[in-house]
């Protein structure tokens, strides 16, 4: 490894991450051509994903792609789809190296796109930046290895972890900064959900609004009875932006055949106790395509998360106002009697927005 390798790698992981949100059920991969010291192609995989980030950079890089080094931010795929493999793509562009951090653990890939290179005589270096690439992938990977999304539970709260007054007042807890970063982060992931009591009480868009994007993330709403409003901005909006409904097989007919008949894609989902079974939710999800999922409550959904251990990263804004006892906690009940029993996380990055701190921790604390 070069720092020359470090260097078009990051660019490499950089240009993939412009894919978040908009190229499931594929993962986002970024793609930069270099031949002789000078960029001639870059790429990464488009909305929708198709065309790959490969294909991308080689057709923008053109004949110069013959005898360039190839910096992808994921093993390249070897399966024959909508489109030919980025592998065998690379073998005729006469590409003479690629470099990548990770294989891709998608079974029909999962080293046969490093095998194809080989056998062609090209020169293969992996584990460069393989840290950032998992993380970057990791969304991607959790859906191909075990079937559900990476969840974001994003929370924001008082300083005493409250979320709503005892009345039921939330808007505005966090200033506009912390906002405009939840639209930010709603922006890099496929899925924004929230439980039907958020739904209710805050009529929400869950809508990604002043970043200047072309596509929506997918808006899920939890709700084993499906006791939603029908004139709220959800059910108005279903037709345009895409709505799904993760609900019990005991759900209202007449309420079913009225969301369906809104455009709401319906995903009838397992009951656990009172509620819908949190892994059978996410793993209808993943069927359906979604590797990443940004939470935002409410309480109930988000303690049922927690306590499945269905949580990856969580992220936090806390602002300087203390509501409370009596205002409603961020996190419902868990049933939890001991410490030890409780999910831990590891503090990834603390920094000050506005008037509000944002904490993000991360799984395995």
């Amino acid at each position: 490894m070069t720092l020359d390798d470090r260097r078009y790698m990051a660019s490499a992981l950089a240009l993939g991450r412009r894919g978040l949100g908009r190229c499931w059920p594929n993962p986002a991969v970024g793609c930069i051509l270099v031949r002789e010291g000078r960029i001639v192609g870059r790429g990464w995989t488009q909305p929708g994903g198709r065309p790959h980030a490969e294909t991308v950079a080689l057709a923008q890089a053109g004949a110069q792609a013959r005898g360039a080094t190839a910096y992808v931010s994921l093993e390249p795929c070897a399966h024959h789809g909508q489109t030919p493999p980025c592998a065998e793509a690379l073998v005729t562009a006469g590409v003479t190296r690629v470099v990548a951090p990770l294989e891709d653990s998608d079974a029909r890939v999962a080293g046969q796109g490093f095998e194809i290179l080989r056998q062609a005589g090209i020169e293969v270096t992996t584990g460069i930046m393989a840290d950032d690439a998992a993380r970057d992938h990791a969304g991607f990977f959790l859906r191909t290895e075990q079937g559900r999304p990476f969840v974001t539970l994003k929370l924001a709260s008082s300083f005493d972890g409250r979320i709503a007054t005892a009345t039921g007042q939330s808007q505005w807890i966090t200033g506009p900064g912390a906002r405009r970063a939840v639209h930010a982060m709603r922006a890099r992931h496929d899925a924004v959900m929230v439980g039907a009591g958020t739904a209710r009480a805050d009529d929400p868009a869950l809508t990604v609004r002043g970043m200047g994007i072309t596509g929506q993330p997918v808006r899920v709403i939890v709700s084993r009875r499906l006791d939603l409003p029908l004139m709220g901005q959800l059910a108005r909006t279903a037709g345009e932006v895409p709505v799904w409904l993760c609900c019990g097989h005991d759900a209202d007919p007449k309420r079913k055949n009225a969301w369906t008949g809104l455009g709401a894609r319906l995903l009838e989902c397992g009951v656990h106790g009172v509620q819908l079974d949190p892994a059978d939710v996410l793993q209808h999800l993943g069927a359906a395509g979604l590797t990443r999922v940004f939470c935002e409550g409410g309480s109930a959904l988000a303690a049922s998360l927690l306590a499945a251990d269905l949580v990856d990263e969580l992220v936090g804004f806390s602002a300087g106002l203390v509501i409370g006892a009596e205002g409603m906690p961020s996190v419902g009940a868990m049933g939890l009697s001991r410490l030890d029993e409780a999910p831990r996380f590891r503090l990834g990055e603390t920094r000050a927005i506005g008037a509000d701190i944002l904490h993000r921790w991360v799984r395995g604390g």
